[in-house]
């Protein structure tokens, strides 16, 4: 599911500022940006991620900037910087060049400034991270139960469309056979020269057998089960978007089984009618957790 989240906070003489950004994806995907030295954060903010969110492509976005004093200290090499001065004047007295060194010279040379990073406490700043991560993911998280709200509404209308589409087949699949029986008896007078002739046996046990072999009846019955299993996983606070999937596996497996049997030009408009909201639904459930 889709979300956004952010947080900010001032301290340690830094102002830490955090985005969060969640789209829908298969399995938890977390994604980092932060500054190298907070690699050391990674799995903790991983964790803490997890605990949210379940399914989704996660985005953390953090910039950490100065408002106090620079991490950063600079050194001078005063042994250096003295050979060179000495050196230099021993090779003007040399050269007989007049020594024209200024400090703006000599500071350019190699190895006299050396700006190294100031070593922080990962401890103390983890606590202030963990803050902002975690005001951020409300924020996602308040987000994405609103989404979720009307998913469930959607879900709800989606399905009982297909209920009944699922009752209009069976009203109609009973119909089926008895045509059937009817196209039978009349193809057969077509074909005999006497009515008389007709062998009710027979006809009865044909149609019997067709019957039997265009049967829905079970597959309605289970397509009625996974409708109800689907509606009462809606009102689940766990995570419930592969139960949801499974389900809709099933539904689509009952309603195919439906179309291979059914023999009928009408059930078989309805059928492409429930496959095609049965697609609706299950792109909506990958948006699930």
């Amino acid at each position: 599911m889709t979300g956004y989240g952010r947080g900010e906070k001032e301290a340690l003489g830094k102002r830490f500022s955090l985005e969060l950004k969640s789209v829908n994806h298969r399995y938890l995907e977390v994604s980092l940006r932060h500054p190298r030295k907070y690699l050391k954060m990674e799995e903790n903010v991983r964790k803490i991620i997890s605990e949210y969110i379940k399914r989704g492509h996660v985005e953390v976005f953090v910039k950490v900037k100065n408002v106090e004093q620079q991490d950063v200290n600079v050194k001078v090499d005063k042994e250096v910087a003295m050979t060179y001065y000495n050196s230099l004047n021993e090779l003007g007295e040399l050269l007989k060049i007049e020594n024209n060194l200024s400090l703006e010279k000599i500071i350019s040379l190699p190895e006299i400034i050396s700006i190294e990073e100031k070593e922080e406490d990962i401890d103390q700043i983890w606590v202030h991270y963990e803050e902002i991560l975690r005001d951020a993911l409300e924020q996602n998280k308040k987000m994405r139960i609103e989404e979720g709200k009307h998913l469930k509404e959607d879900f709800l209308q989606r399905i009982e469309d297909l209920k009944e589409m699922k009752e209009k087949i069976a009203v109609r699949s009973p119909q089926v056979t008895l045509e059937y029986k009817e196209k039978l008896r009349i193809r057969i007078e077509e074909l005999l020269e006497k009515k008389e002739i007709i062998n009710e046996d027979r006809l009865e046990n044909e149609v019997t057998f067709f019957a039997d072999r265009s049967s829905i009846t079970e597959e309605l019955v289970r397509l009625d089960s996974h409708f109800n299993q689907f509606m009462k996983n809606l009102d689940l606070e766990d995570q419930v978007g592969r139960k949801l999937d499974f389900l809709i596996q099933e539904m689509n497996r009952e309603i195919n089984t439906i179309g291979s049997k059914a023999n009928d030009s009408e059930i078989s408009l309805l059928v492409v009618e429930m496959k095609a909201q049965l697609e609706k639904v299950r792109e909506q459930v990958q948006n699930i957790e």
